[in-house]
């Protein structure tokens, strides 16, 4: 992993253990990226619970509760479902903060509404909603999945921070 995501990810977790919070992701264009970076920090099982990776929409309904109705009108990659993945990984695994991403990293799979780099990062936090970013990272595969965990860590320690 790069300094900076293991310097975001350990920023994040220091937070969290000093306010006593705990952490799951909900992850499907990083396919476990985001846990991968938290888990890489030694002392991140006093916060991070654990992790759910739904790439197909079956799974993140199966594991996660995001409506069918959700997925058939707007799609996996939306608003919606990313905040629908953030509040299951919550209410699923327990914890007090859950982080969600869900987007096209590409090279395939883009179309002029829904473009190759699109992306719906979701964090939730227990009693204070749910914060949802869109952005449209440039690049290859690697790089819009490594600028996606990236955001999703920055969005966490904000959520962790009270935002």
């Amino acid at each position: 992993m790069p300094q900076a995501g293991f310097q975001a990810a350990a920023t994040l977790l220091d937070l969290l253990r000093s306010r006593g919070l705990t952490i799951a992701t909900a992850e499907s264009c990083t396919g476990g990226l985001v846990a991968a970076a938290l888990t890489a920090v030694p002392g991140s099982s006093e916060a991070v619970l654990g992790g759910f990776v739904t790439y197909s929409n079956a799974m993140k309904t199966r594991m996660l509760g995001v409506p069918e109705g959700v997925l058939a009108s707007v799609g996996a990659v939306s608003e919606a479902c990313a905040r629908d993945m953030a509040s299951g990984a919550m209410l699923e695994s327990g914890a007090d903060i859950a982080v969600s991403t869900t987007g096209i990293a590409g090279p395939g799979g883009g179309s002029a509404e829904k473009p190759v780099g699109l992306v719906y990062i979701a964090a939730a936090r227990r009693g204070r909603g749910t914060e949802v970013q869109r952005h449209v990272f440039p690049g290859d595969r690697a790089a819009v999945r490594a600028a996606t965990v990236d955001a999703a860590l920055r969005l966490a320690s904000e959520m962790a921070r009270g935002g």
